[in-house]
């Protein structure tokens, strides 16, 4: 994640110190897809996620055994998310747990199904924060996610975790389609009091894999960051946001520092200071993904590779096999990266989008996912 309102504008963010702190002892944040049902069939869905649930899923018992595996290796955050966690008959059971365990919970939800009686539960539960994925106003909303009515639903979903006092924010993923709605967004989330927003690159997978024609050009992408910053600017300045951060592409770091450097930005010897710090893209490290059937993955956006399944290892045992080669090289991207970011002045704090497509984790299907769209002259080469 990239913390814009905290590098760009100076707003100091409720997860500043996982980002900045560098605690080596602290384990990587968790996304937990709980379910592989949703009640919405979302064009851009990662998970490819169906109204029916397609493989076997963890019972309450392993999931159990799952929270207590990460709370051993000290994980920060556990993002429950699915498809539609809420559609998990033992969500609470598994929320009861985690706060009994002191684990840190957060929920990634499409908010159709929050009603006020689930909204007091979320907060019972200390839940710490409910994300809602919005896609654009309402009639985009709907038509992207093949479903009349859930825009209006997501947005009565927002309005009684407010009243719950839950924590919340608006996701949005960035398409051709949609890329020209971002001052949309911001409008939205402040007629809404919405004060934190979270823009996500489409990267390709599941559902998202299939739409090609959603993926943005080089040119396209610069401008959607550029209205970000402009927007944030902005918002920051009236008091209407406390955060706005993009997520899934690290190049949006040596953009933001070009972009700053360029202007003059008081900020941007600490910007510069606080993304070498957090250390660029560090999915494998200090993000992982659990799957519905217990498989660990490098994180949430990696469905077609399974480190291992934690019904036949500790998730600490997985996380730490020193043989595993797609996590070597995740770990060691000094030596394993795309060779033109190994040529780029800003490697150590961006680490490139190093992935790879497809079950087979030979070095020619690595690829930069999503594309850097920096020029050779913004990155030195």
């Amino acid at each position: 994640m990239i913390n814009i309102s905290k590098l760009y504008c100076g707003l100091a963010g409720q997860s500043d110190h996982l980002r900045y702190d560098g605690d080596a002892s602290i384990g990587p944040v968790v996304v937990y897809n709980c379910t592989s049902r949703c009640n919405l069939r979302c064009l851009h869905c990662y998970a490819g996620s169906e109204a029916t649930r397609r493989d076997a899923e963890l019972d309450t018992a392993q999931a159990k055994k799952l929270l207590a595996d990460l709370a051993e290796i000290n994980c920060p955050v556990v993002l429950f998310s699915g498809g539609e966690p809420l559609l998990r008959p033992d969500l609470f059971e598994l929320l009861a747990e985690a706060k009994r365990l002191g684990l840190r919970t957060v929920l990634s939800t499409n908010g159709t199904l929050i009603n006020s009686d689930t909204a007091s539960k979320l907060a019972d539960f200390s839940v710490a924060y409910v994300g809602v994925s919005i896609d654009g106003p309402e009639e985009f909303h709907n038509r992207f996610r093949q479903t009349t009515g859930c825009f209006k639903a997501a947005m009565a979903g927002f309005e009684n975790c407010r009243k719950a006092g839950l924590r919340t924010g608006l996701r949005f993923t960035i398409t051709k389609s949609n890329h020209n709605q971002v001052p949309a967004v911001f409008d939205i989330c402040v007629d809404n009091g919405i004060r934190r927003v979270c823009f996500y690159h489409l990267i390709r997978s599941g559902r998202g894999a299939k739409i090609e024609s959603e993926i943005l050009t080089a040119e396209q992408t610069r401008g959607v960051v550029d209205t970000i910053l402009q927007k944030t600017d902005e918002f920051v300045g009236k008091n209407l946001v406390d955060e706005v951060l993009t997520v899934g592409n690290h190049a949006d770091g040596p953009y933001l520092l070009v972009k700053m450097q360029k202007q003059k930005n008081k900020n941007y010897d600490e910007a510069k200071r606080l993304l070498t710090a957090n250390g660029g893209n560090r999915i494998g490290e200090k993000i992982a993904c659990v799957d519905w059937a217990g498989n660990v993955h490098a994180d949430q956006f990696w469905r077609d590779y399974s480190l291992g399944n934690i019904t036949q290892k500790s998730f600490k045992q997985i996380w730490t096999n020193k043989d595993e080669p797609v996590l070597q090289k995740l770990r060691n991207k000094s030596k394993f990266a795309d060779k033109r970011c190994l040529r780029c002045r800003w490697f150590d704090l961006c680490k490139g989008n190093f992935r790879f497509l497809g079950p087979d984790p030979d070095e020619k299907n690595w690829l930069l996912e999503p594309a850097c769209y920096l020029t050779d002259e913004e990155i030195g080469v």
